[in-house]
């Protein structure tokens, strides 16, 4: 039996821009990405049980093809040619679910990830981003991580200088936002701001943390019904009342991250949401 664990790390959005509609149904998107170091724990064993299975910590989550870590070890099988005959996989899940912080699609990568130490098949990390294609518009960038700018449907990915250390309160307020209706909403709107992603891209290449905190921004905030709007706005403003550089919405949300130079102030801030809202982590950048 040989056995391995490999880390699923969140990602968050330090900007998020929609260009528009493709003609293959899919948006064009402009996006700085960063991980974080909240994670899930993907333990994958060989020699254990018959067939593919999958587990998890979380009863409600499927264990079955709908799963995005069983869709990516079926697509590293089908470029490999490994079996899966004795494949066992378990999600030990920290990551919000649906939460616009890339939970499954982290999961997917760690599968990606970890299959190829496992079967030990060399594969480059490129070569494991371009499978990931085949398995969510974010697993290429899960499986690379760290700061990243991505365009395309999020899989044209562009190494970044790195976010300088920071703290970071997460903060995942407890109604769902479907992706597919947000996207829809936001093809019906003309949009008022962008982000200034060059700017941003010039912040970071300076090193400089309030810049990229002064230039975060998500166009998907502007496409949210009246009252989910108004509650992010809500976790965003007590964020910066705490001293937080910047504060913004990741991905197609509804979590809310703010970014701290000060520990104690991140501290604070998560105390008083977390009294609101359980789902509510301090987080480094990785």
């Amino acid at each position: 039996m040989k056995t391995l664990t490999e880390p699923a790390y969140a990602k968050i959005n330090l900007s998020l821009d929609v260009l528009g509609r493709r003609a293959d149904g899919y948006h064009d998107l402009k996006m700085v990405m960063q991980s974080v170091s909240l994670c899930d724990r993907v333990t994958m064993t060989l020699g254990e049980t018959e067939g593919l299975t999958l587990s998890t910590n979380l009863g409600f989550l499927p264990v079955d093809e709908k799963n995005i870590a069983v869709m990516a070890a079926r697509a590293f099988a089908r470029h490999t040619g490994v079996g899966l005959d004795t494949l066992s996989i378990h999600i030990d899940k920290k990551i919000p679910v649906c939460a616009g912080t890339a939970g499954g699609s982290s999961d997917g990568a760690a599968v990606l990830r970890g299959l190829n130490r496992l079967y030990d098949t060399g594969l480059a990390p490129e070569q494991l981003a371009k499978i990931g294609e085949e398995v969510g518009s974010d697993v290429p960038y899960c499986v690379l991580g760290g700061t990243a700018l991505a365009q395309g449907r999020g899989e044209v990915l562009t190494p970044l200088t790195p976010l300088s250390p920071c703290h970071i309160v997460m903060c995942k307020p407890g109604f769902p936002i479907s992706t597919p209706e947000l996207y829809r909403a936001i093809d019906g709107i003309r949009l008022r701001c962008r982000p200034d992603t060059a700017g941003l891209l010039e912040a970071l290449e300076r090193q400089d943390l309030r810049g990229v905190a002064q230039r975060m921004f998500n166009v998907f905030e502007q496409a949210l019904p009246a009252k989910r709007r108004m509650v992010i706005e809500e976790i965003k403003n007590t964020l910066i009342q705490h001293g937080a550089l910047g504060a913004c919405m990741s991905g197609s949300g509804p979590t809310v991250f703010g970014i701290f130079q000060s520990e104690q102030g991140a501290e604070s801030a998560a105390r008083e949401l977390e009294q609101t809202y359980a789902e509510t982590f301090v987080v480094q950048p990785v």
